[in-house]
């Protein structure tokens, strides 16, 4: 019973976010005199974003603060559903936030940046922690070896807390007030707020996922 609780609690953001973009990316809808992608050139234009990319990706809809693009998979690019143009003002919104520089887009840019640097030293902490433990004749877990479990899973749970506040803002403080100036007509506002909700809360499995992980190997550790 223990089990399928925590499957629930760990599947169920994913499968829920999976359903929300299934149900309202199925069918065109006829108010729209454009697609995905053009909602996407539009809206960069218009805040003088000309040299942020919009392009297709091959997996995952996303901002890509390196080569400075919107990518957006051939279904929200080229489709006119509610779920592509929500899902493309809502990656415009984390290409606002980088125009702006804001804090909290910084803070987890850097910290994604980092992240696998931060793995590569956390193995290495942990490959060689038994070998120090057994000349310290201290077989318990090592400052040496909680700091390399850290860095190999910890870090990216603190990558994944420092998503989620920034995924909101794009779902709500930026694509929300703009898709509501017209873009979207009454009627479709309310399920458009169910898909930004949806675009923000897709970092909570994996977050969830990470602290599992991170503390499993605590236990194993600790051992």
């Amino acid at each position: 019973m223990t089990v399928l609780i925590v499957l629930s609690v760990l599947f169920r953001p994913s499968l829920w976010v999976s359903y929300v973009l299934r149900k309202y990316n199925r069918y065109p809808e006829t108010n729209f005199p454009g697609t995905g992608g053009e909602l996407a050139r539009h809206l960069l234009d218009r805040f003088d974003l000309q040299d942020v990319k919009v392009v297709v990706a091959e997996a995952g809809d996303h901002y890509n603060p390196v080569d400075r693009s919107v990518a957006l998979t051939e279904d929200k690019y080229s489709g006119k559903t509610l779920a592509a143009i929500v899902i493309a003002a809502h990656e415009c919104g984390h290409a606002i936030q980088h125009a702006r520089r804001e804090p909290l887009f910084l803070l987890r840019h850097r910290l994604a940046q980092s992240a696998q640097g931060a793995q590569v030293v956390g193995s290495a902490l942990l490959a060689v922690s038994p070998l120090i433990g057994g000349l310290a004749l201290s077989p318990h877990l090592s400052p040496l070896s909680l700091t390399g479990a850290f860095m190999v899973l910890g870090y990216g749970v603190v990558v994944q807390l420092a998503t989620l506040p920034v995924e909101f803002d794009a779902s709500f403080k930026k694509a929300l007030p703009l898709l509501s100036k017209g873009y979207v007509s009454e009627h479709q506002l309310a399920p458009s707020k169910t898909i930004l909700r949806a675009a923000a809360l897709n970092y909570v499995a994996g977050t969830l996922l990470q602290l599992l992980n991170f503390w499993r190997w605590i236990t194993v550790l600790r051992r």
